[in-house]
C-alpha cells in the first residue's frame, strides 16, 4: 500500500480544526448569556430580596410575640388575684405572687436580625414559667369567691363552691337577766310614795341546737337550710302585790322543741378581689314551725280559780316567734391586706296574723284580733385578722331596731321601740380543708339585750 504524504493529509487535518473552533465559538455564544446572569450585581439583588423577606416575616413575628405577651399579662394579674382571695380564704399570709408571665417568652424576643434560615428552622420557645399555659385571651377558671373570716353573724360572708356540701352543726347558749320595777300608787311630793313597789327579776336562759345545710349551685349561688331545737327556761322573782309579804315568789317556765326552720339563697352580684368590694344578697324565710307564744297557756291576767293573783306569764317558753318572716339583705366584704373587712344590712318583715286567740289558765280561749310583730332594720359590722394559715379571730358590732307590735290596726299598749345591739368576738381553726371549728361570744350593750350569748360551729365540707 502507498503511504500518503504528508503534504496531502494537512488540508484534512486544518479542516478538523477549523470546524472545531467553529463549534467552540457557537457554544461560547450560547452560554454568554448565563454567564452574565452570574454576575455579583444579580446575586446581591437576589440576597437583598431573601433578607427583605425573612425581615418581613421577623416583624410579623415580633407582632404576634407581642400580643400573646398581652394577653399572658392579663392572665397573671387575674392569677395574683385568684392567689390573694384563695390565701384569705384559707386565712394563710398573702404568699409571693407568679412571677411576670411575660419573662418565659421575652427570650424568643429576637436581639438581632438572624439569618433566613435560623428563623425558618427555630421558632420562639417558651421557658418553662409558661410551659402549658391556657389559651391566651381566655381567663384562667376563677371561682372568685369572697374570702372566708371567722363567722360572728348569723349570715356568713363567703359561699359554698359550686357542687359542695357543707354540713354544720351548731350550738348556742344565751343568758339574759332583766330587771323590772313598777310604781303602783301616786306620790304626795318627789320621792314620797302612797301605794306598792312591783319589782321583779326575769332570768331566762337558752340552749339552741341547730343543724344547717348549705349547698352551691355554682360559684356565685347557694342554697341553705336552718333546723333549729331548743330548749329554754325562766325564772321570774317578785314579790306577791298587793299583799304584804316579804318573801319572794319565784315563777318558773320551761320549754322545748322543734324551733322555726328557715330557708335561705344567696347569690354574689359581682367579681372582687384585693382591695375590690365583694357584694352578696340574700333572701331569708322564717317559717313559725315552732311552738309560739298564741299557742302556749298563759297565767291568768287577772284572778281565776287556778291563780289568785294572776301573773299574765306564759306557763311554758315558746320556740319560735309565732310569725313568718320574709328578710332580705346584702352583705359587703372588702379584702385589704391584712384584714377583711365585711358587713351586712337587712330588713326583716313579719307578716301579720288573723284572727289569732291565746289559751290561759282552765282553757279559756282570749280573742286578740289581727296581731303583726314589729318589723326589723338590722345592720353589723365587723373586721376579720389571719393569725396563720390555719387561723384567723373577728371582731363586729351587731345591730337591730325592733318596731312596735300592733293589734288590730293600732299599736299594743305597752309595746316600744326596742333597740338591741351586741359586740361580738370570734375565732375559727382550721383542721385541714373539710373540718373547721368556729366559736363567737357576744355581750348585749343594750337592756333588751341578751347578756350573753356563746356560739360554737363545726362546718364540714363534702
Amino acid at each position: 500500500m502507498k503511504r500518503k504524504s504528508p503534504d496531502a493529509a494537512t488540508p484534512l487535518t486544518l479542516a478538523v480544526v477549523v470546524g472545531l473552533f467553529a463549534c467552540g465559538q457557537v457554544r461560547a455564544q450560547d452560554a454568554a448569556p448565563d454567564a452574565a446572569a452570574s454576575t455579583p450585581e444579580t446575586r446581591l439583588d437576589a440576597l437583598q430580596r431573601q433578607i427583605n423577606r425573612q425581615t418581613q416575616r421577623i416583624d410579623e413575628l415580633r407582632r404576634d410575640l407581642g400580643e400573646q405577651t398581652q394577653g399572658l399579662a392579663q392572665l397573671q394579674a387575674a392569677l395574683n388575684e385568684e392567689i390573694l382571695a384563695n390565701a384569705r380564704a384559707r386565712g394563710a399570709p398573702v404568699p409571693a405572687l407568679v412571677p411576670s408571665l411575660s419573662l418565659g417568652v421575652a427570650h424568643a424576643q429576637p436581639q438581632e436580625s438572624p439569618r433566613a434560615e435560623q428563623v425558618a428552622q427555630a421558632p420562639p420557645q417558651p421557658s418553662a414559667s409558661t410551659a402549658e399555659p391556657e389559651p391566651v385571651g381566655q381567663a384562667p377558671g376563677s371561682q372568685s369567691r369572697p374570702p372566708e373570716v371567722a363567722q360572728i353573724f348569723d349570715q356568713p360572708g363567703a359561699l359554698t363552691p359550686a357542687g359542695k356540701f357543707v354540713l354544720e352543726p351548731s350550738l348556742q347558749y344565751g343568758y339574759t337577766a332583766n330587771d323590772r320595777v313598777v310604781l303602783v300608787g301616786y306620790t304626795v311630793i318627789p320621792a314620797i310614795l302612797i301605794g306598792l313597789i312591783d319589782v321583779r327579776q326575769v332570768k331566762t336562759t337558752t340552749a339552741v341546737a341547730t343543724l344547717t345545710g348549705r349547698y352551691g349551685l355554682s360559684n356565685r349561688a347557694e342554697l341553705e337550710l336552718k333546723v333549729p331545737y331548743g330548749y329554754a327556761s325562766g325564772d321570774t322573782v317578785s314579790r306577791e302585790i298587793f299583799t304584804g309579804s316579804a318573801f319572794d315568789r319565784v315563777f318558773n317556765a320551761d320549754g322545748r322543741g322543734l324551733g322555726d326552720v328557715e330557708m335561705t339563697a344567696r347569690y354574689q352580684f359581682n367579681r372582687g378581689g384585693p382591695d375590690k368590694a365583694f357584694y352578696v344578697g340574700w333572701l331569708r324565710y322564717k317559717s313559725r314551725t315552732g311552738t309560739d307564744i298564741f299557742e302556749v297557756v298563759t297565767d291568768c291576767v287577772t284572778r281565776c280559780v287556778a291563780n289568785a293573783t294572776g301573773t299574765g306569764l306564759p306557763l311554758e317558753l315558746p320556740m319560735g316567734s309565732g310569725f313568718n318572716a320574709l328578710q332580705p339583705g346584702v352583705t359587703w366584704l372588702y379584702p385589704s391586706d391584712p384584714v377583711v373587712f365585711f358587713g351586712s344590712f337587712s330588713y326583716l318583715y313579719n307578716f301579720e296574723r288573723k284572727n289569732v286567740s291565746r289559751t290561759v289558765l282552765g282553757g279559756q280561749e282570749e280573742p286578740l284580733g289581727d296581731v303583726k310583730a314589729g318589723d326589723i332594720w338590722g345592720f353589723n359590722l365587723g373586721l376579720g385578722l389571719a393569725l396563720n394559715e390555719k387561723a384567723s379571730i373577728s371582731l363586729g358590732y351587731d345591730q337591730s331596731m325592733v318596731g312596735k307590735t300592733t293589734q288590730n290596726g293600732e299599736d299594743v299598749p305597752g309595746s316600744v321601740r326596742t333597740t338591741l345591739g351586741t359586740l361580738l368576738l370570734g375565732g375559727t381553726y382550721r383542721f385541714n380543708d373539710k373540718v373547721s371549728l368556729n366559736v363567737a361570744l357576744g355581750a348585749g350593750v343594750t337592756r333588751d339585750t341578751p347578756d350573753l350569748t356563746f356560739t360554737t360551729r363545726v362546718p364540714i365540707t363534702f
